[in-house]
C-alpha cells in the first residue's frame, strides 16, 4: 500500500489555464496518481467515474470543467447540462455551475467569458478552503466540549470520506479531527469501510498520512460499537441538505444515525453552505443517484503479488440494487457544523439567512 504523501491540496490549476490536476481517487488507497483534466469531457468522466469525489470537490471540478468548455468554445448550456448529469445528488455541483453561469452569461466576447470563468472557478476553490478551515474551527469547539469531562481519549466515528480528499483542503467531517489533533486533543477515529465503493479506506489513508489514530471496521459493526458505549460522537459529511434538515449522504449514513440515536450518541453533520439546498422542503424531494450494479458485483484489491486487480463477487447477471446515497431525517441530527458555526436542524434557513447577509 502506497505511503506517498498527497499534496496540501487535491486540485491545482496549470499556470497556462489549459488544464487542472487532481488526485485520482479511483487509484487510492493502493496507488497515488495525479490525473490531468484538460477538457469538458475529461471533467465529466472524472466526476462520473468518481476519480473526483466528495461534494465540495465535485463542485470545484465542475466549475473548472465549465471554464475549460468555454475556452474550447463549447455551448454554455450544453456544457452545464453534461456536468450536472454526471452526479445528480451532490448539490455543490449544481450550486457551483449556477454561480458560474451567473458570472459569464452576460459577457459577449468569448475571451472575456473564458477569463471570467477561470477566475470564478479559482474563487470557488479558495472559498472552499476557507469554509472547510472554519468548519474545523467550529468543530474543534464541539470536540473540546465532548472531551471536557472525559478521563480518556475521545472516540469519534465517521462514514464515507469527508476529509481533505473530498474537498480542496481540510475536509468537512474530518476537518474538526485535524483541528483537534493540531490543538492537542487526544482522540481516535473509527472509520467504517463504506461499501460498495469503500470510501472509508480513503479516510483511513488520509488519517495514516497525518498520523491520526484510527481503526477501520466493517459497516455492519457500527450498531455494535455504538451500543456498547465508548463512542462519543458520530460526524459525517453531506451531499445535500434540505430545508428541514434531512440529509442525503453516502449510503449507510442513515443506519449510523439510527444506531447513534438508539445509543444516545450525538450525531453531527459537517457541511459548507453550498451543501444546503433550501429549495427542497425535505429529503423526499432530493434525487438519489443509483450507480452501476458492477460496483456491487466486483471488488478491487491487491493480489498476493501486490498488483491491483478486480475480483468478481457475484455473477455478471446477478440482480443488485446499488443506491449511492440514503436520507437521514433531520430529527436524527444533533447539529450541523458549518463555516458559520453550529446550528440545530430546526433553525437552518434562518441561521443561514442571518449569516449570509452578515
Amino acid at each position: 500500500m502506497s505511503d506517498l504523501r498527497f499534496p496540501t491540496r487535491t486540485l491545482w490549476p496549470d499556470a497556462d489555464r489549459r488544464s487542472i490536476h487532481v488526485i485520482d481517487q479511483a487509484a487510492l488507497p493502493h496507488d497515488f496518481r495525479v490525473l490531468r483534466i484538460s477538457s469538458l469531457e475529461e471533467a465529466v468522466s472524472a466526476i462520473r467515474e468518481m476519480r473526483v469525489r466528495g461534494a465540495p470537490l465535485i463542485g470545484v471540478t465542475a466549475a473548472y470543467g465549465l471554464a475549460l468548455a468555454i475556452k474550447e468554445h463549447d455551448a454554455l448550456e450544453g456544457a452545464i447540462a453534461r456536468l450536472e448529469a454526471a452526479r445528480p445528488t451532490a448539490v455543490n455541483l449544481h450550486w457551483a455551475l449556477a454561480r458560474m453561469r451567473a458570472r459569464v452569461e452576460s459577457l459577449d466576447a468569448l475571451e472575456n467569458r473564458a477569463e471570467a470563468a477561470w477566475i470564478e472557478a479559482g474563487r470557488i476553490a479558495e472559498e472552499d478552503v476557507d469554509q472547510c478551515r472554519r468548519i474545523g474551527e467550529h468543530g474543534l469547539a464541539v470536540l473540546k466540549s465532548l472531551a471536557a469531562n472525559k478521563s480518556r481519549r475521545l472516540e469519534i466515528m465517521t462514514h464515507c470520506n469527508a476529509g481533505a480528499l473530498a474537498t480542496i483542503e481540510h475536509g468537512t467531517a474530518i476537518s474538526p479531527i485535524y483541528a483537534g489533533v493540531s490543538a492537542g486533543v487526544d482522540l481516535h477515529v473509527w472509520v467504517s469501510e463504506t461499501r460498495p465503493r469503500n470510501q472509508g479506506l480513503l479516510t483511513a489513508w488520509e488519517l495514516r498520512q497525518r498520523g491520526v489514530p484510527y481503526t477501520v471496521f466493517a459497516d455492519n459493526a457500527a450498531g455494535h460499537l455504538l451500543s456498547r458505549g465508548g463512542i462519543d460522537a458520530v460526524i459525517v459529511g453531506a451531499d445535500r441538505v434540505a430545508a428541514n434538515g434531512d440529509v442525503a449522504n453516502k449510503i449507510g449514513t442513515r443506519l449510523k444515525a439510527l444506531a447513534a440515536l438508539d445509543a444516545g450518541v450525538p450525531f453531527f453533520v459537517a457541511a459548507p453552505r453550498s451543501s444546503f439546498d433550501f429549495s427542497r422542503a425535505d429529503g423526499e424531494d432530493i434525487p438519489i443517484e443509483e450507480r452501476s450494479g458492477d460496483e456491487l458485483r466486483t471488488l478491487s484489491g491487491l493480489d498476493a503479488d501486490g498488483v491491483v486487480k478486480s475480483f468478481r463477487l457475484l455473477p455478471a447477471d446477478a440482480p443488485v440494487f446499488n443506491p449511492a446515497f440514503d436520507l437521514t431525517p433531520g430529527e436524527h441530527v444533533t447539529a450541523f457544523i458549518t463555516e458559520h458555526g453550529v446550528c440545530r436542524p430546526d433553525a437552518l434557513p434562518s441561521f443561514f439567512d442571518a449569516n449570509d447577509h452578515a
